[in-house]
């Protein structure tokens, strides 16, 4: 008779928010088809690998239903996806509806209110990152390109750069970001984003920037753990070190959430890459 080894060790649960992806008909699917919520492989595998349970949260307005899923969980974890509505802070220009979902807007500002308000570990890339600061009264730049340089730099390339580094990062010392990633002052970081972070939300403090001056990294101090990066580290935690450090930072933090309850933020565990 053999037996099965066992862990008695309970993986925090991290809650993630999903895409809300729709499809038009088509040839191959002639009818319209209900939009889909979906958290991509990679998003799940690094929550995984950094010793964590990923949960894909339902889209909904039900205010219990999301109060009961926060309460819950151990971590929330803001995946990328369609740009924020600049309306959010008062922005009433023109601006191509395709590129928006006011329906996950609403849903992300809700969460990351719940989230804040009970000092529940918080991770947020490339969109999430920007929802993060304009659920916190900030605002974005909604055209990257368009920015300025530093002096004697031109831009980086800052789109469609997923599977590999795009470009630096320097990061601020003494901050959460440089604590999870080993205290590193430059970091190679992938790039797909055509907006960033402009004017800060209350409590946001900006950790990071690309050598170009483009904003990358913002943390909220005062919570347990609430970071958010520019990038997307669910690409390129198997190759680049600091971007899984990023992961177990926060998968560490989130284990920590049940034992510790409310208080000061937690030092991330030092963390090693795993093969």
């Amino acid at each position: 008779m053999s037996s099965r080894p066992t862990c008695s060790v309970r993986r925090p649960l991290i809650l993630v928010s999903p895409r809300w992806e729709s499809c038009e008909p088509c040839v191959r699917m002639p009818e319209k088809l209900a939009p889909e919520e979906a958290i991509a492989s990679v998003f799940a595998d690094a929550i995984i690998a950094a010793g964590g349970m990923p949960l894909t949260m339902p889209l909904t307005d039900d205010s219990v239903l999301m109060e009961t899923f926060v309460d819950m969980c151990d971590g929330v974890a803001l995946p990328g996806g369609q740009d924020v509505n600049p309306r959010l802070w008062g922005d009433e220009g023109d601006y191509d509806p395709r590129m928006l979902c006011d329906k996950r807007d609403a849903f992300e500002l809700e969460l990351v209110r719940r989230a804040l308000a009970a000092n529940k570990p918080l991770f947020a890339t490339c969109r999430g990152m920007q929802l993060l600061n304009v659920a916190l009264g900030g605002s974005l730049c909604m055209d990257v390109p368009s920015l300025e340089p530093r002096a004697g730099m031109a831009l980086w390339r800052h789109e469609m750069i997923l599977n590999d580094p795009a470009h630096p990062v320097e990061v601020e010392e003494e901050t959460l970001l440089a604590r999870s990633v080993g205290s590193a002052r430059l970091i190679q970081v992938n790039s797909s984003h055509h907006c960033c972070v402009e004017r800060l939300g209350e409590g946001v403090r900006l950790v990071g920037r690309a050598t170009d001056g483009v904003p990358e990294a913002i943390e909220v101090s005062s919570q347990r753990f609430c970071l958010g990066v520019q990038w997307h580290p669910e690409y390129t935690w198997g190759k680049i070190e600091t971007d899984f450090s990023l992961w177990r930072a926060f998968v560490d933090a989130s284990a920590r959430t049940t034992h510790e309850g409310k208080g000061a933020p937690v030092e991330p565990a030092p963390v090693k890459l795993a093969r």
